[in-house]
């Protein structure tokens, strides 16, 4: 008896410690990632998006998890100093330390590589801010938040229909991925809708300072509109000044590198009004969980960094948690599947994904007042 005894418990023991293990991961952290610059030139944007996403991931803690009380466990925010090499060696060291998804990277430059990784690997990447088409072109599991670039040229051309003009230019930097290519997209819309691109000017790329000669021919050209698809810290110091001095006196209207431009402005505000953006949402929207992000941010970070990338970030976490609860586990796999799937409302708007991973959703239009940034219109 004493032997059949100490067999059962030997048995009860094993089967013991076979099964707590598997107890326990229910309530282990889901793990996952952030890539993003946050040195270097462009680290205001790795800023912004990072900020967004852990304001996203602490309410989403707060309010009990993912997956019934599952802690979302960021491993890790690392920099890509806005480099493909350096983003590939962040998201290695994050699949290596187990991250079942990955919300990366910021630019487009250097997402496009980690979409091929993240590809390759199965494992699911999600961009936050990344616009050119080309992102999650021909690859699964990679998805973003945002639009895509020929969308928004696209709508820039018809803002400019809208303005009534006849006469365009497109000031743009031929050795930028993201602006050249919505130089071509607006391109393409512009001519369909019956505008007159009477002069067309390039930098070589988005970090130049001066573009007087470039500005000198646009004047001289007639045009009565520029679509200079830059980033603020061109706009903002050079680009509209230098444009206002050469004797430009019509529209500037710009894509979503443009949001933060205020940040920049010469003292003379009154020089960026007839200014008009593309952007993933309005600041001064009035909705109720627009601006409860946009109190919930600025009490948290300041105001100065909250951008359109910000909110990205933020709608990128949740849309993660979102997948990750209808997958209803934490296998990669299944929330890739979850994710195509997914209907989304949060601050950049209420979306479905195309089959691509990309979302169907409206681009607002925002336009400086004497230097302050103030929703338009939708086109």
């Amino acid at each position: 008896m004493k032997r059949k005894v100490s067999l059962l418990a030997a048995i009860v023991l094993l089967l013991t410690t076979l099964i707590v293990p598997a107890m326990a991961t229910s309530t282990d952290s889901v793990k996952i990632g952030v890539i993003a610059p946050l040195s270097g030139s462009l680290a205001t944007y790795g800023e912004s998006t990072t900020n967004g996403i852990k304001l996203a991931i602490d309410e989403i803690n707060a309010a009990g998890g993912v997956l019934g009380g599952r802690k979302l466990e960021v491993i890790g925010y690392l920099d890509d100093k806005g480099d493909s090499t350096e983003g590939a060696n962040a998201f290695n060291k994050l699949v290596a330390d187990g991250a079942k998804a990955i919300l990366g990277s910021v630019t487009s430059g250097v997402t496009a590589g980690l979409a091929t990784l993240a590809d390759s690997e199965g494992m699911l990447l999600l961009t936050p801010t990344a616009t050119a088409d080309t992102v999650t072109d021909g690859v699964k599991g990679v998805f973003r938040a945002c639009f895509r670039d020929s969308f928004q040229g696209e709508v820039a051309a018809k803002l400019a229909a809208k303005l009534g003009v006849k006469k365009v230019a497109i000031l743009y930097a031929s050795g930028d991925t993201y602006s050249s290519g919505l130089y071509e997209a607006f391109k393409t819309a512009a001519t369909t809708l019956g505008l007159d691109i009477v002069a067309t000017e390039s930098s070589s790329s988005t970090s130049d300072t001066d573009y007087t000669t470039q500005l000198t021919n646009i004047v001289a050209s007639g045009a009565e509109l520029i679509f200079a698809p830059y980033y603020y810290d061109s706009v903002g110091p050079y680009i509209v000044p230098q444009a206002r001095a050469a004797g430009f006196t019509g529209y500037f209207v710009g894509a979503d590198g443009w949001d933060g431009t205020q940040n920049t402005m010469v003292e003379d505000k009154s020089l960026y009004n007839k200014c008009y953006y593309t952007n993933h949402y309005a600041p001064d929207d009035p909705s109720e969980l627009v601006q409860g992000f946009v109190k919930k941010y600025t009490e948290t970070f300041g105001a100065e960094s909250l951008t359109a990338l910000a909110a990205l970030g933020y709608d990128a976490a949740y849309m993660l948690k979102d997948a990750i609860n209808a997958a209803g586990s934490d296998d990669t796999a299944a929330i890739i599947t979850a994710m195509y799937g997914i209907k989304f409302s949060g601050v950049t708007g209420t979306f479905t994904l195309d089959a691509s991973g990309t979302p169907q959703k409206a681009a607002p239009v925002i336009e400086y007042v004497d230097g302050v940034a103030k929703f338009f219109s939708y086109v």
